[in-house]
């Protein structure tokens, strides 16, 4: 699906990225790889006043932030994602000479960036680690009988940083009963029913689910206590 309308952006100019061959209306240009959009209406960045400008790449932060910061004008550059259906940022406009500086800036301070980096990532592993024993403490709690080894397996699986599985979600991070619980019914229906074949065989999920609820359900009652199991 194409986009029917230009995207809006508060912070200066926006530059497009045509997914069709778009010509500018007012010097007949074109195709243009970038254009900007007045009222609906394509017009080349020489006509739009911003040809002087270069393009970076979205991807380097750092180079990215001092550019617009060293740049008196600037724009952002997006494209139309037909499957997502928005517009996704592909990187920036920027005057050369801000991208020099920008550029000489960076190198200046590489390995100092390089460094943080790494003291960052060894942070975020030690807060992974205390995550995911958090994580499988609580199954433990929850589940007394669910093996050690299975507990922080499935504590491991869920909690992967930007995986988006519940374990990263704003419950699973609050350890949260309905969470934790849905972490290990996920596990047991993925690992000990049939659902992933029912799934590659055409079955719809909710189908695939109600079929191989009873096992699940069987599984975490003897993973309780006897207590619960007897409520």
């Amino acid at each position: 699906m194409a986009p029917t309308a230009a995207p809006s952006y508060r912070n200066g100019p926006l530059v497009v990225q045509p997914l069709k061959k778009r010509h500018c209306a007012e010097c007949r240009s074109g195709p243009l790889a970038l254009l900007v959009l007045e009222e609906g209406t394509p017009r080349c960045l020489d006509c739009a006043d911003l040809g002087h400008l270069v393009f970076l790449a979205r991807g380097d932060t750092a180079l990215t932030r001092r550019s617009r910061e060293g740049s008196a004008l600037s724009a952002v550059v997006v494209r139309f994602n037909r499957r997502r259906g928005r517009y996704e940022r592909q990187g920036v406009l920027v005057e050369e000479e801000a991208l020099a500086r920008a550029e000489e800036r960076c190198l200046v301070d590489a390995e100092a960036r390089r460094r943080r980096r790494v003291r960052d990532a060894r942070r975020r592993e030690v807060e992974d680690v205390r995550f995911t024993d958090a994580f499988a403490r609580e199954i433990g709690r929850l589940f007394p009988r669910c093996p050690a080894g299975r507990a922080r397996a499935i504590a491991a699986h869920a909690s992967v940083r930007g995986s988006g599985r519940v374990g990263r979600s704003s419950a699973g991070r609050a350890l949260s009963e309905v969470a934790v619980t849905a972490a290990v019914r996920a596990s047991v229906r993925h690992t000990e029913t049939p659902y992933d074949q029912l799934l590659m065989s055409g079955v719809p999920r909710n189908e695939a689910r109600r079929r191989t609820a009873a096992t699940v359900d069987t599984r975490l009652r003897e993973w309780r206590d006897d207590l619960t199991a007897r409520a």
